[in-house]
């Protein structure tokens, strides 16, 4: 999925902005991060993961990755800062995802992007379009966008 993802937003990310919200291994986040992002903020709430993030971003060298260590809802409904890209991958058992698909669309910039796995298909209301979707095994997963004019 991964791999499709990216294809999905161009292979490089060169100056763009990144959230990876609710992190886990960080994977999504050290991706945009090594494809050339400028700002990735990454956001786990687990005290062991979020150690574990903070080496692997030290022992990585990646001076522009910043690690939030707190809940992802709390986390973005707090946030002022917009995005170019938002990787959104709640606890499949919350009910966090509508209420954040509420939320994001105020904190993307123009031709922003946000990546959502779930564990079931969802469907979006406006301003959300989707820009592709697919699942593997029982994940589904979509690249959203807000039109301009949304």
């Amino acid at each position: 999925m991964r791999e499709t993802l990216f294809n999905w937003l161009g292979q490089t990310l060169y100056g763009r902005t990144c959230l990876d919200l609710f992190a886990g291994s960080g994977a999504l986040g050290f991706e945009a991060a090594s494809r050339g992002a400028e700002r990735v903020v990454m956001v786990e709430q687990n005290p062991a993961v979020f150690r574990t993030l903070q080496d692997n971003a030290k022992k990585l060298g990646c001076a522009n990755v910043f690690i939030e260590g707190q809940d992802g809802l709390k986390f973005a409904l707090h946030d002022a800062n917009r995005y170019d890209v938002i990787f959104l991958d709640p606890p499949f058992d919350s009910n966090y995802l509508p209420r954040l698909l509420e939320v994001f669309p105020q904190r993307m910039n123009e031709n922003g992007r946000l990546y959502v796995e779930s564990g079931t298909a969802i469907d979006v209301a406006p301003p959300w379009q989707i820009m592709k979707s697919g699942k593997a095994g029982q994940v589904h997963y979509q690249l959203l966008g807000v039109p301009v004019n949304g």
